[in-house]
């Protein structure tokens, strides 16, 4: 009996922890927090650190599209600012540009228009298959690019129509985004890393 009992308290604590937290209890719960979390449409999902790779990586993004956005009226953020993704899910992308009025007090970015996220050992996964499903299922989102922090080398995702098509770039190529008028050489966004020599 006691065995029985104890199983249906379990089963009823499993249900209960599994519960989808809905995106205003989401946003309402982040505020009190010290530390920076994400949601998955279900649950807050906890940030992680990077590394000093990727830290130079994500500061070479944001002031390559500073420089050139400057005066334009499409504007670039950092990892500090949060988008809210098509399915209820919010995202700290590494960086991403928006072309549509942000208020000063604004939290949450609701039509970003290209997206930066810089690849890591733990996030790879996340970032290739769940998030690239996510910014493709948000229509706002024209470009997605994904930077490997291993090598000078990027996945770059477009929308061409209903298709959400991936190319890669390496070594001397140069990063297009016609959606905000700008260039950037794929070597100034690895500026001060070095990496071995691939054979």
């Amino acid at each position: 009996m006691q065995i029985a009992s104890g199983g249906a308290k379990l089963i009823a604590m499993s249900s209960a922890l599994r519960r989808p937290m809905s995106l205003q209890a989401f946003l309402a719960w982040e505020e009190r927090q010290e530390l920076r979390f994400e949601f998955d449409g279900f649950e807050p999902v906890a940030m992680t650190g990077g590394s000093a790779a990727h830290g130079r990586i994500l500061r070479n993004v944001v002031t390559a599209l500073t420089t050139r956005l400057r005066g334009r009226p499409c504007q670039p953020f950092g990892s500090d600012m949060k988008i809210l993704l098509a399915g209820g899910s919010i995202r700290y992308p590494d960086a991403f540009v928006v072309c549509v009025p942000v208020p000063d007090n604004a939290t949450v970015v609701t039509e970003p228009t290209v997206v930066f996220e810089v690849l890591s050992p733990g996030t790879s996964r996340t970032d290739r298959i769940v998030k690239n499903r996510e910014y493709r299922d948000t229509p706002s989102i024209r470009r997605y690019v994904i930077l490997e922090q291993s090598s000078q080398a990027a996945t770059v995702f477009t929308r061409a129509g209903d298709d959400w098509i991936g190319h890669l770039l390496t070594g001397d190529a140069v990063l297009e985004m016609p959606e905000i008028g700008i260039s950037i050489p794929l070597a100034e966004l690895y500026e001060d890393l070095t990496f071995p020599m691939e054979e």
